[in-house]
């Protein structure tokens, strides 16, 4: 494939996907990991690290629901009451040492802390949460979770919230979730006892 021709595949593939991985982008255009990378500089693109932590910069809308230090992964776009986006790297730490396959809580914590912060209401708590994971998230994995404001129940105090979870282009995690809000019912920000269900 002509370079020129290449340089816009490669472009449209970030801009389409700004989580691709270098290793994933010489699977799509078919050319070497040093191809890919000296193409990226050409053509200005930061390696992914980089464009996750220009995406976190952007003013994006900020969490009320919960604090940043308590969600599961880092978001990375975040539209309060529509959608949102959290990257988290599987570790040592959250894998069973035998198999090196991630224990599930952290996959579900990740979506579940999503689901809640995309929440415009500064309570905001998970009353159901109908889950599948779909395939073994193994050490070393990025999990993108996406989630999706789907509705906002008549009375104001439920929302439904889609979130799909994927390493690479694969999904690995789907839930479906009902979140409480409290609709400025309140304001003490998690002060019953409740606040420690999400």
């Amino acid at each position: 494939m002509p370079k020129r021709q290449r340089h816009q595949l490669l472009a449209r593939l970030i801009d389409e996907n700004p989580f691709m991985t270098d290793r994933e982008l010489t699977r799509h255009l078919k050319i070497s990991i040093q191809t890919v990378r000296l193409d990226r500089m050409e053509l200005g693109i930061p390696e992914l690290r980089e464009r996750m932590k220009l995406m976190a910069e952007r003013s994006y809308d900020s969490v009320r629901s919960l604090p940043l230090h308590e969600v599961i992964g880092d978001i990375v776009d975040l539209q309060l009451d529509k959608s949102g986006i959290s990257i988290f790297e599987i570790r040592d730490e959250h894998v069973f040492s035998r198999t090196g396959i991630a224990r599930g809580h952290h996959v579900f914590a990740q979506a579940n802390s999503l689901a809640v912060a995309i929440i415009d209401d500064k309570i905001a708590l998970t009353v159901t949460a109908d889950i599948r994971f779909i395939r073994p998230v193994k050490l070393g994995e990025k999990c993108i979770a996406k989630a999706y404001v789907r509705s906002i129940s008549g009375e104001r105090n439920k929302s439904k919230v889609e979130l799909f979870t994927y390493v690479g282009e694969e999904m690995v995690f789907q839930g479906n979730f009902v979140i409480f809000r409290s609709a400025g019912e309140s304001d003490n920000e998690g002060g019953d006892g409740h606040a420690d269900r999400h």
